[in-house]
């Protein structure tokens, strides 16, 4: 008796059980607000029903967590039960039978469970995007109804190599050298597929180039080698929209989060390396204006089918690239010694110049000026840019990924030449 009243009077439940009654009431409004037009007593759940199912099962859930789970079991049973009799009954107008209502109905349950079981954050959260699925009904019918068959095959695709593939990877070193991470390696292939699949979303959604550039931005401050990869290779399809501006403002982005990230995890060297990056990012910059000048001024014809979502054999070939370049690293590691170290620098940097200024920031403090850092990691991004436009060159081919090549080639000379004469100046 005494720890029935402990259990009914303590604040360690308050909050679950509050939680438990919150998402039950926020699947409750949109379900009470679905249902505004039909009659009085022909609703089988509204608002005040979710909010109560809500909190019927965060009681179950603190019941299952502080007295017994077998009485926690039974009631589960006996809710369950009230509400399959309640919702399978036959309704007056067969028209009316509605199978998301059960559903929702059950997903409260099953939230408010949650919130009793001690994860009321979790369950609140479930509640919001199980509410956001539930009101966006009519634009979701939309875009089903509004996708072709190939799309569906290659979201399909896709599903596969990120979801049934990536997972069961072994995420450890593996090959000659220990070179080769197999989850990680196919982590790339996730990358370029699933920007590829952003950007054709985005074209979609948004239009064909809101949504590149969207893309690109968005890339851009994650990686712009997989955003260069993954549009180049819907450029030697000749799909619409301003793919090579895509691509070059991807970089442009490079430049300013290399920056950004050198004064979080480097701050010693993050002014000199700005420095070094300015003359590169401006005309960077300038150049991915000048692209979308000409860009903008392409009307793809409004007959044309839309392309494929993404295409694997480009990711594959990106792939190898990297798989490549790893084991360089590593044989120059451990075959060259301190030099190999250096020389892994500008190697790794070649896919990834976060991966040098992460390594770079791991070095104690002076083991090297800030000055030499600044120059190393300035070169670093001249390779990668340098990476950039092989990738493209080798995705788009030359006549139809010259422009961005050649748009790349003009911030990649100058980071080159101001490398080139920071470097005479440390040696004078």
């Amino acid at each position: 008796m005494q720890q029935t009243r402990d259990l009914l009077l303590g604040t360690s439940i308050t909050l679950p059980l509050l939680a438990a009654l919150a998402a039950g009431l926020l699947i409750g409004i949109e379900r009470g607000w679905r249902q505004r037009g039909e009659a009085d007593g022909t609703r089988v759940a509204g608002v005040r029903t979710f909010t109560l199912i809500g909190g019927a099962g965060g009681l179950i859930g603190v019941i299952s967590q502080s007295l017994s789970p077998l009485v926690a079991a039974i009631v589960t049973a006996g809710v369950v039960i009230g509400l399959l009799t309640a919702f399978l009954r036959p309704p007056a107008d067969p028209n009316q039978r509605d199978a998301t209502t059960m559903v929702a109905a059950f997903g409260a349950l099953l939230l408010g469970l949650l919130a009793g079981a001690g994860q009321p954050a979790l369950a609140v959260a479930g509640a919001a995007l199980a509410t956001l699925v539930l009101t966006t009904r009519r634009e979701t019918h939309a875009l089903v109804g509004a996708l072709t068959e190939r799309e569906v095959q290659s979201l399909a695709r896709f599903a596969v190599i990120s979801g049934a593939v990536l997972p069961f990877l072994p995420n450890r070193d593996m090959g000659p050298y220990d070179a080769w991470n197999p989850f990680q390696l196919w982590l790339v292939v996730v990358f370029i597929t699933g920007f590829s699949v952003i950007a054709y979303v985005a074209n979609r959604v948004v239009g064909e180039k809101k949504g590149t550039l969207a893309t690109a931005v968005i890339g851009g401050t994650y990686s712009s080698t997989a955003v260069t990869a993954a549009l180049s290779a819907k450029l030697r399809q000749g799909e619409p929209g301003p793919l090579t501006t895509g691509i070059v403002l991807a970089s442009a982005v490079m430049y300013l989060r290399v920056a950004l990230l050198a004064a979080v995890l480097a701050p010693s060297v993050a002014l000199p390396l700005a420095l070094l990056l300015a003359p590169a990012t401006l005309v960077g910059w300038i150049a991915a204006a000048i692209v979308w000048r000409f860009d903008s001024r392409v009307a793809a014809p409004k007959d044309r089918a839309p392309g494929e979502p993404f295409r694997v054999l480009p990711a594959l070939a990106f792939l190898v690239a990297v798989s490549v370049t790893a084991l360089l690293v590593r044989w120059a590691q451990t075959e060259m010694g301190e030099a190999g170290a250096a020389w892994s620098l500008f190697i790794a940097g070649s896919f990834n110049v976060d991966t040098a200024l992460v390594s770079l920031a791991g070095l104690p403090i002076g083991a090297i000026a800030p000055r030499l850092a600044a120059v190393s990691l300035a070169g670093t991004v001249a390779v990668n840019m340098a990476f950039k436009i092989g990738v493209a060159i080798a995705n788009a081919g030359w006549s139809s990924g010259r422009k961005a090549a050649l748009a790349l080639l003009a911030s990649e000379a100058v980071l080159v030449v101001t490398v080139a004469w920071a470097l005479i100046d440390l040696a004078s």
